[in-house]
């Protein structure tokens, strides 16, 4: 098969898995797992990616909790949001300083996941349990890494070998 037929084939079929999994058995955003998922592919896929993928996804979600939970303790003022959403976003681009994290919408996928599954489940930042939002963001963010990962094995592996002759 060719390449792109067989990452239509690789990721159709576990994209149907995904929805199903997070439908029924792990009750997380299938849209963050998507969200992670094409993060893989972005910051270059194999095992390098999906180290790549996560440490960036992980570091927005730790910016993105530290952002919320600073918002949550002024109260939720609109300035005070305002200036902790820059605050946090000048963090997240000096994160990307770092080689690990140097692919920067990788890291705001991760932030602006959390916010979004904060705003989604209706949990504050501050729920104590497996509700807490940034731990539902997470799980689904490491969930959608594995999916990119496997469906890239999967697509290489129906991808057609042409022999080269010398």
């Amino acid at each position: 098969m060719k390449t792109k037929q067989a990452y239509t084939v690789s990721i159709g079929l576990l994209a149907v898995a995904d929805t199903y999994l997070t439908a029924t058995v792990l009750p997380v955003p299938v849209w963050v797992t998507f969200i992670a998922w094409a993060s893989f592919f972005i910051v270059g896929g194999g095992g390098k990616g999906l180290v790549q993928s996560l440490a960036s996804n992980l570091t927005g979600l730790v910016i993105s909790s530290l952002t919320l939970l600073g918002i949550t303790a002024t109260s939720g003022s609109p300035i005070a949001a305002a200036v902790l959403v820059g605050l946090g976003s000048a963090a997240m681009v000096q994160a990307s300083k770092a080689t690990l994290l140097s692919i920067l919408p990788a890291i705001v996928w991760g932030f602006a996941s959390t916010v979004g599954t904060t705003v989604a489940t209706g949990k504050p930042i501050t729920t104590v349990g497996i509700d807490n939002p940034a731990l539902v963001a997470a799980t689904a963010l490491v969930v959608g890494a594995l999916f990119g990962y496997v469906s890239e094995l999967l697509g290489e592996a129906l991808t057609e070998k042409r022999l080269q002759i010398a």
